[in-house]
C-alpha cells in the first residue's frame, strides 16, 4: 500500500475527533439528535480547520445504516463501519457528491445539478452535495440554484464550504445555517502533535513541535504537512534547529538581537551598524528578506502583547523559552514604542511583496525603528509648553525689550535677553496659532496672566516684530497692573521723577506704538503710507494719529479689519487696550469753499489733480502718473445750461 501523509492518515472520522470547533460540532449533533436537519449549510472559516472534514462526518451521520433500521433515525456519531460510512469515506459514495467549485463554478454545471437533484438516492436516506470552494460559483450560476435551494426536495441537503462567505451572495446565505469555523488553538495543535508523533514513534523536542505549531499559524492541516516534512528530514530526532532549517525561519536570537540594538540605538551610535551587519549575515545565509520580515512582525506582536498583559498571558501562543524571550525585550520599550515599530514593521511587510530590491527595503525598515527611538512624543513637547506656560508670571524677572523693528518674514529671530536669569527659549516662541492668524490676516493677541511672555507673544498682519536685545527704556506711562497683571520694565530712579522726564518717556512710548503699528500695518502700503506722515498722540487709551485726508479717504483706507490689527500691535506692546483713532488734521477738518462752476478760475481739472496731496504722495511712494482726469463737476454744470 502506497504512503499516506499525516494529513490524511489522521483527518478526524467522528465529531468527537474533530480538533478547536466545538462549537460546530456540538450543534450539529443536537439537531441530529432533535431531528431538526436543514436543507442548507454553509462552513466558512480558515484553511485546513476541519469544514470539508465536518461535512463528510456531517454526510456520514446522516446517511449511516447502523441505526436507521432499528431506531428509525440517524445517530449522533457515525459508526465507521457500514457500507455507507465506508464509501463516504473512500469518496465514492453515489449519494454523497463532492464537487469542487473552483472548476465547475459555471451556470452549465449548475443545471446538471438542479436536474440530477430531483431524483431520489440510490440506496442512502440523503442525497447530499458537498460543494468545496462554494465562493467560486459565479453569481449566474448561484442565480440558477437559488430556486431550488429555496425549496429543494425532502431528500436533499446541500453543504457549502468557503473561505470566503462575503463572496456568497445573501440571497443564498439567508437559506442557509451559516458555520463559522475558528483557527485551531495554540495549544490545541501542540497536543494533537504530541500525539500523533507519539504513535509514529518519533522523537521530538517541545520546542520543535512549539516551532511547527507557531509555524501552522492556527492550521492543523498545515501543521501536519509541515511535520510530514521534518519527520523526512530527520528520521532520527526532531529538534528545534532541524525544524528552523527546514522552513527557513531565522534563529530566535536574531530577532532579539535586532530589538536589542533598536533599544541601544539612542546611546550607541553603531547600533544602527549593527543591524545592518545581522541583515547581511542572515542574506548571506539564504533566508527571505519577506519571512523574515513576517517572523520579525509576529515576534513584535509578542513582544506588545507580553508588555500589556504579561509574559504568562493565554494570548502568547508561543514557547516557554519563547515567553521568556519576548518579555525580556518587553522591559527595554514602552508600549507606544512598540506599537510604532509594529506599525513600522507592518508596512515594510507589506512593501516587500511588490518591491524589487528586497534587502534595501527591509534595511530600511529596521533602520525606520532605531530612528524612531529619538523621537519625542507629541504629548511630552506639549506637557513641556504647558509646564513653561503655566508657570507663575510673578517668579520669572520681566525682559527688557526693544521697540519692535519692521521684519517681512515669520521667520525673524526670536532673541531675548533676561536682565537677571535665563529662561528657556520656548517660554519666548511665538503661539503657532498667533503666526497662522496673522498669516491669513486675522490678528490675535495673546494675553496671559500666567506668562511672561506677554509683550512679545503678539503677530499682526504679515509682518513679525523681530526682538533684539537693547539698553532697558524708560518706564512707559503707568498701567493698572491689577487689572492687566502686566507691569512694565521699572526704572533705576526714584518713583519721584521730574516733569521732564515724564514727558520723555512718554514721547518714546508714542513712538514705540507707532512703530508697532506701522509694522502691523506693513501689507496694507496706502494706509501705511498715509499713518506714516500723520501726527501721532497718546491720551489715555487712545492713540489718535491726525493725517492729511479727508474723513471719506481715511473710511476707505482705514477698514475694520486694518483697525482690529492695529489695536492687537499697540495693546500687546504696551500690555492694555489701546485703541487707535485716525482723524483728518485741522486743515481737512474744515470745510472746502465752494469751487466755482467754471473750472477756468481755479486752473485745469488736471493741475488740480497733480496738486492734490494723496496724488502726490501715490507718485512719490509708486512713481504712478495720471492718464485720465473726469471732473464731474463741470459735467453736471453743462448738463444743467
Amino acid at each position: 500500500m502506497s504512503y499516506q501523509v499525516l494529513a490524511r492518515k489522521y483527518r478526524p472520522q467522528k465529531f468527537s475527533d474533530v480538533i478547536g470547533q466545538e462549537h460546530v460540532t456540538r450543534t450539529l449533533q443536537n439537531a441530529i439528535a432533535q431531528e431538526r436537519i436543514a436543507h442548507g449549510y454553509i462552513f466558512s472559516g480558515h484553511r485546513g480547520i476541519g469544514k470539508t472534514t465536518v461535512a463528510r462526518i456531517l454526510a456520514m451521520a446522516l446517511n449511516c445504516r447502523s441505526t436507521i433500521e432499528t431506531m428509525g433515525k440517524p445517530p449522533i456519531e457515525p459508526c465507521g463501519i457500514c457500507d455507507s460510512c465506508t464509501e463516504i469515506r473512500a469518496g465514492n459514495a453515489v449519494d454523497v457528491i463532492e464537487i469542487d467549485a473552483a472548476t465547475n463554478r459555471g451556470i452549465d454545471e449548475i443545471r446538471e445539478l438542479r436536474e440530477a437533484a430531483r431524483y431520489r438516492p440510490a440506496r442512502d436516506r440523503f442525497k447530499i452535495y458537498i460543494l468545496d470552494e462554494a465562493h467560486q460559483i459565479t453569481d449566474a450560476a448561484f442565480n440558477a440554484l437559488l430556486k431550488t435551494l429555496e425549496e429543494p426536495p425532502s431528500h436533499v441537503i446541500f453543504m457549502m464550504a468557503t473561505t470566503q462567505p462575503e463572496d456568497i451572495p445573501q440571497t443564498i446565505r439567508s437559506r442557509c445555517q451559516h458555520f463559522s469555523f475558528r483557527a485551531v488553538k495554540f495549544e490545541a495543535i501542540m497536543a494533537q502533535l504530541r500525539d500523533i508523533v507519539t504513535q509514529e514513534q518519533i522523537p521530538a523536542d517541545d520546542d520543535a513541535l512549539a516551532l511547527l505549531a507557531e509555524a501552522g499559524d492556527g492550521s492543523l492541516r498545515d501543521a501536519l504537512s509541515i511535520l510530514d516534512q521534518a519527520i523526512a528530514s530527520t528520521s532520527d530526532h526532531l529538534t528545534l534547529d532541524s525544524v528552523r532549517s527546514l522552513i527557513g525561519a531565522a534563529p530566535a536570537g536574531a530577532l532579539e538581537t535586532v530589538m536589542q540594538s533598536v533599544a541601544e540605538s539612542l546611546t550607541d551610535t553603531r547600533a544602527s551598524e549593527k543591524i545592518l551587519l545581522l541583515v547581511d549575515e542572515l542574506i548571506g545565509e539564504g533566508h527571505s528578506p519577506t519571512h523574515f520580515a513576517r517572523q520579525l512582525v509576529r515576534f513584535l506582536r509578542n513582544v506588545t502583547v507580553a508588555k500589556i498583559a504579561g509574559k504568562d498571558s493565554a494570548l502568547l501562543q508561543v514557547s516557554s523559552d519563547e515567553r521568556a524571550r519576548v518579555a525580556r525585550i518587553a522591559d527595554l520599550f514602552s508600549e507606544e514604542d512598540l506599537t510604532r515599530h509594529l506599525q513600522i514593521m507592518l508596512r515594510t511587510h507589506a512593501e516587500l511583496g511588490y518591491r524589487q530590491e528586497q534587502r534595501f527595503h527591509l534595511e530600511l525598515g529596521l533602520l525606520k525603528m532605531a530612528h524612531a527611538q529619538r523621537l519625542l512624543p507629541i504629548e511630552q513637547l506639549l506637557s513641556d509648553v504647558a509646564s513653561s506656560a503655566s508657570s507663575p508670571a510673578r517668579s520669572l524677572p520681566r525682559p527688557v525689550l526693544a521697540p519692535p523693528v519692521a521684519s517681512h518674514s515669520f521667520a525673524a529671530p526670536m532673541e531675548t535677553r533676561r536682565t537677571e536669569s535665563p529662561v528657556t527659549a520656548r517660554s519666548n516662541t511665538v503661539s503657532p496659532f498667533a503666526a497662522d492668524s496673522a498669516r491669513k490676516g486675522t490678528p490675535k493677541a495673546e494675553f496671559s496672566s500666567d506668562s511672561a511672555t506677554t509683550t512679545n507673544a503678539v503677530i499682526m498682519g504679515s509682518a513679525a516684530p523681530a526682538i533684539e536685545e537693547v539698553l532697558p527704556m524708560p518706564d512707559p506711562q503707568p498701567i493698572n497692573s491689577a487689572a492687566t497683571d502686566v507691569s512694565p520694565v521699572r526704572s533705576t530712579e526714584s518713583a519721584s521723577a521730574s516733569g521732564t522726564l515724564r514727558e520723555t518717556k512718554s514721547e518714546a512710548n508714542v513712538e514705540s506704538l507707532r512703530d508697532a503699528v506701522l509694522n502691523a500695518l506693513s501689507n496694507q502700503q496706502m494706509l501705511a503710507s498715509l499713518l506714516e506722515s500723520a501726527e501721532w498722540k497718546l491720551e489715555g487709551n487712545s492713540l489718535i494719529a491726525r493725517v492729511a485726508a479727508s474723513s471719506t479717504m481715511i473710511e476707505m483706507s482705514f477698514t475694520a479689519d486694518a483697525r482690529r490689527i492695529a489695536s492687537a500691535a499697540a495693546s500687546g506692546l504696551a500690555g492694555r487696550p489701546i485703541k487707535i483713532l485716525v482723524e483728518p488734521s485741522g486743515a481737512q477738518q474744515s470745510t472746502p469753499p465752494a469751487r466755482p462752476s467754471s473750472s477756468k478760475s481755479n486752473g485745469s481739472a488736471r493741475s488740480r489733480a497733480e496738486q492734490d496731496p494723496i496724488v502726490q504722495r501715490m507718485k512719490e511712494k509708486f512713481g504712478a502718473e495720471i492718464r485720465t482726469v473726469i471732473d464731474y463737476r463741470e459735467k453736471d454744470h453743462r448738463e444743467k445750461q
